[in-house]
């Protein structure tokens, strides 16, 4: 098990609203856009990109304008366009080339040993005051309990496919190009946390 908890005051990783605003203005346009992160109270967001750290509660009140103004369903779509966004940005900025290859010469369990403690060595910068831990098996599975998406509101379905396809985008480019990431329980529907499989 390893795990790693916020930093004091629940801040995240600028990627959580930026991406967003990429996904969300390819899909829907510029106005609509700005209309979500009005709603929200982050319009300066918009024309003043975040470069640090962001107050956890922003994200939550974007995914709750994002879900309040277009849906669940497409909130949800344009999340996992973000985070597959955020993990090719990890992947060309955050981790270093030499432990890519690295990863990627290991069979893939040791890869995705080392893949998940560098995840949880950083999960306050995804998780804000959440918890993250991962138990290591078949499948793989990594939870999330307090993590501000799904804290957005009440939902039908999972929606935490931000970290979905975040975690995906990963594990596909590091240990298996075949890994898929599944959000099984979620916060939003109930569940004391939120539970993603992985399997390749």
């Amino acid at each position: 098990m390893g795990g790693g908890v916020a930093m004091a005051g629940g801040r995240i990783g600028p990627n959580a609203i930026t991406r967003m605003a990429e996904a969300m203005r390819h899909s829907i346009g510029d106005a609509r856009t700005h209309a979500v992160f009005a709603t929200a109270g982050l319009g300066e967001r918009l024309d003043h990109p975040p470069e640090a750290m962001v107050p956890e509660q922003e994200v939550t009140l974007l995914h709750r304008a994002a879900r309040d103004a277009l849906g669940t369903a497409h909130a949800t779509q344009l999340a996992r366009r973000a985070g597959m966004l955020t993990g090719q940005y990890l992947l060309a900025h955050r981790i270093p080339k030499p432990a890519q290859w690295l990863m990627r010469a290991l069979p893939a369990p040791i890869a995705a040993r080392l893949l998940v403690a560098a995840i949880a060595r950083h999960a306050w910068t995804f998780a804000g005051s959440g918890r993250f831990s991962a138990r290591h098996g078949n499948p793989l599975v990594l939870e999330i309990a307090g993590g501000p998406i799904a804290l957005a509101g009440p939902a039908e379905q999972p929606v935490c496919d931000f970290y979905t396809a975040t975690f995906g985008t990963l594990f596909r480019a590091l240990i298996n190009e075949q890994a898929q990431v599944e959000e099984t329980h979620c916060i939003a529907m109930g569940a004391p946390a939120c539970i993603f499989e992985v399997r390749w």
